[in-house]
């Protein structure tokens, strides 16, 4: 790895790069969830456009199953591989795999790893300042705008609770 924060040159130019030379993050909450991943969009320049390397240990859980209301969201499998949690079903993703997850697609989606090797994958998605996500586990709605999450206890229509039939 180097020692540069990216891949921009002295001119102001993003060039190519070895995703070698992007540096490992990793996080978890708990036993259950955590990955390790080079986050290599950021890496090279990108605001549109989120792209990392991720690598999924036995046993461990990616992400909070949610969905996406504006973004759009897709993974390769390299290598190993893992069980997507996508609404009530699973699927046994392997190296090769695909699955995209269309915004306002609302099934629920993560991965888990069953295997006894680690997974390595891509993530490719939008980032959408605007963007809200819903976790069907504990009815949180996230809204990246405001940095702010919301329990959802219960929706309404757009015209209930309004007395259509009264004058304005």
């Amino acid at each position: 790895m180097n020692d540069k924060p990216t891949s921009m040159n002295a001119d102001g130019i993003f060039e190519p790069f070895s995703s070698e030379d992007v540096p490992v993050e990793e996080w978890s909450q708990g036993t259950r969830f955590g990955s390790t991943y080079r986050y290599l969009s950021g890496f090279g320049g990108s605001t549109h456009v989120g792209v990392q390397l991720e690598e999924l240990s036995p046993g461990m859980e990616s992400s909070l199953n949610h969905y996406h209301m504006l973004e759009e969201e897709h993974a390769f499998v390299l290598e190993g591989e893992m069980t997507l949690k996508l609404g009530d079903k699973t699927y046994v993703m392997k190296a090769g795999h695909y699955v995209c997850f269309p915004a306002g697609q609302k099934a629920g989606h993560s991965f888990y790893n069953h295997s006894d090797a680690p997974c390595r994958f891509l993530m490719m998605g939008e980032k959408n300042p605007n963007e809200v996500l819903f976790y069907p586990e504990n009815q949180r709605v996230g809204v990246r705008l405001m940095g702010e999450g919301y329990v959802r206890s219960s929706q309404i229509e757009y015209w209930e609770r309004v007395d259509t039939d009264k004058p304005g």
